[in-house]
């Protein structure tokens, strides 16, 4: 660095010499520590003069006549023999003169680093920066400084989501006494209240990776996996295949895709990303996405609940329905409203996702019973009861489209995503990547063991419901139904959760935590969702609908769209319009599928036993 002087040349500072370094001895000019400028000598003689008045008693001699023709001069400007006199009249060469130092200075990266971390950032770092996603640490290389990029993806982002943690039973009796303040004044009080507050935060409850990849496997792998041999039957042995593992990949992309954005745009939430890149018609746009799918999820864990724990009770116990009082229960509705109230209705009030993995874990359990079950005892169905393969369902059959749809509803979880990520100890991209990579990957292997020991067998008998191929008596069959029953029951608080924190987002944006509020809604949801469980048991073609709309908006139009536009083009953004231009097709085509089957009847409507 070189600094200009007034006949245009510059001097050069040594090594161990900053901007403020003083002159050497042979430098023409001079500078006082506080920029004011002497000509000549006269910046010794001014020193020589400070330490004399200051030092008192240093040794005399030499330069004296000097000090006292200097100190003469002092006293003719304003009569006083003080240096600090002469120093405030003296005018800066410069006026309003700044200096830079340009040394590399380590600046904290925000609160949102635990710890009180601190990084090293510069301007070439930031001019790196393309916003793409396999270049995603290049974000943090910004922050992270040199010789950290290997650790880019482990640093915690979006550390200000919280997945909703407190229980309601601490929540009514958290205090709020930190609030008042003693002596402060407001401010005090408001920045104790505040304090608290993070407190309480740091305290919650988090998830570790094998918790958070339970919730998330679980949210995958529900009721749409009952129908992937339907599926494969649709779209054909090697076409179903084919689907099968290019969707995981895309779905597998796309929920990653939801943090990925929520960073890139800095919001928090699945909704706020949407908002953010779209305004207020994105905000209604997934908003309405995401509850119309969870809730109709909601409805539909609870027909299943209707449609396999009353009768496989009837099966176990056959005298049960002469028993009075729990005799009822062989009545769908009165299991439905017995099982729903009893089991999922308790969890719905926590606030804490991460309270639910051991429930995830016992779901993940009955799902590993149902596919056993499906491939032991479809090996054992006798030769007459099993459909026939050839032709299109071993290549590519006709419904290609509605196998897309059932896919991707056993798949989409997208809705649950962020809740998953902010219930980890360690929020980074790694380690969601982590839980997202094996939670898609087991649920595909589940699925497609599933569909090819499903389809295999009944081939082109093969139902939406697989476990219903199967004789009502068959003792492992009722167990997979029972465990399927029950699954739904511990998977429904999971979009509860969902739907709830919709609507607090979208009414009540930024308010704090209500437990009043709280238990209305986790209320309202349960026995509305119930109702319509209770009111019909086959959903049929609005599920198809619902599903067709909701499902494909959250998995493949909304992610990859948000990314479009918050990123450079490159030829990342062509794959993400593609997959925009894939979900657009499904779903137009999907609608006018199930408008057609509505209007010209093409399956009877299932009856209520």
């Amino acid at each position: 660095m070189t600094r200009a002087e007034n006949h245009g040349d510059t001097t050069q500072h040594g090594e161990d010499q900053g901007l403020l370094a003083g002159r050497t001895s042979h430098d023409d000019d001079g500078d006082d520590n506080i920029g004011n400028h002497y000509q000549g000598g006269e910046s010794r003689r001014v020193l020589a003069l400070n330490t004399k008045l200051n030092g008192g008693g240093g040794g005399g001699g030499g330069g004296g006549e000097e000090d006292q023709d200097l100190t003469a001069r002092h006293n003719h400007h304003d009569g006083s023999g003080f240096l600090g006199a002469e120093l405030e009249q003296k005018t800066p060469r410069t006026p309003g003169r700044v200096q830079f130092d340009l040394t590399p200075h380590v600046v904290g990266v925000g609160a949102g680093y635990p710890r009180g971390r601190a990084s090293t950032s510069s301007l070439s770092s930031c001019d790196q920066l393309d916003m793409e996603m396999e270049e995603d640490a290049d974000l943090y290389h910004a922050a992270a400084g040199p010789g950290r990029r290997g650790d880019a993806h482990r640093v915690p982002l979006l550390t200000d989501m919280e997945a909703p943690s407190v229980t309601v039973a601490r929540a009514w009796g958290g205090g709020g006494g930190d609030d008042d303040g003693d002596g402060d004044g407001e401010g005090a009080g408001a920045g104790a209240g505040h304090a608290a507050t993070a407190a309480a935060e740091m305290a919650r409850p988090k998830s570790g990776l094998r918790s958070a990849f339970m919730n998330m496997a679980n949210s995958i792998i529900g009721a749409g996996i009952i129908g992937q041999p339907y599926a494969m039957r649709q779209a054909g042995l090697v076409a179903g295949t084919a689907l099968l593992v290019g969707l995981t990949v895309m779905v597998d992309w796309t929920i990653r895709l939801i943090v990925i954005n929520s960073k890139l745009s800095g919001t928090s939430s699945f909704q706020g990303t949407v908002e953010h890149c779209f305004g207020r018609a994105g905000l209604v746009a997934i908003s309405l996405a995401q509850w119309v799918f969870a809730f109709g999820g909601m409805v539909a864990f609870g027909v299943i609940v209707g449609d396999t724990i009353p009768h496989v009770l009837a099966a176990v116990w056959p005298e049960l329905a002469t028993v009075p009082g729990v005799g009822l229960l062989t009545d769908r509705r009165v299991a439905i409203a017995v099982f729903v109230v009893g089991l999922s209705y308790p969890l719905t009030l926590y606030r804490d996702i991460a309270k639910l993995a051991r429930a995830s874990t016992f779901a993940l359990a009955g799902m590993v019973i149902i596919v056993v079950t499906v491939l032991a005892q479809g090996a054992l169905v006798p030769r007459g009861e099993r459909g026939s393969l050839g032709g299109p369902l071993l290549v590519v059959n006709g419904g290609v489209f509605q196998a897309i749809g059932v896919i991707s509803f056993a798949f989409v979880c997208h809705h649950n995503s962020l809740l998953i990520y902010g219930s980890l100890r360690k929020p980074t991209i790694d380690n969601f990547s982590r839980v997202t990579h094996l939670s898609t990957g087991v649920s595909m292997l589940a699925c497609l063991a599933m569909a090819l020991g499903g389809f295999l067998v009944f081939g082109d008998r093969t139902l939406g419901n697989v476990l219903n191929n199967f004789p009502p008596d068959n003792a492992m069959v009722n167990v997979a139904r029972l465990a399927f029953g029950l699954n739904m029951l511990t998977t429904l608080p999971l979009e509860a959760f969902v739907c709830r924190e919709v609507m607090l987002t979208y009414f009540w944006p930024g308010e704090p935590f209500r437990p009043a509020r709280h238990v209305a809604l986790s209320t309202a949801l349960v026995a509305g969702a119930m109702a319509l469980s209770l009111a019909t048991c086959d959903l049929g073609v609005v599920f198809e609908l619902v599903g067709s709309t909701s499902a494909v908006a959250m998995a493949y139009i909304l992610p990859p769209l948000c990314y479009v536009k918050l990123t450079t083009r490159s030829w990342r953004t062509y794959v993400a319009w593609g997959v925009v231009c894939f979900g657009v097709g499904v779903m137009v085509i999907s609608v006018i599928q199930a408008v057609d089957k509505m209007f010209n009847g093409s399956e009877s409507a299932a009856q209520c036993t």
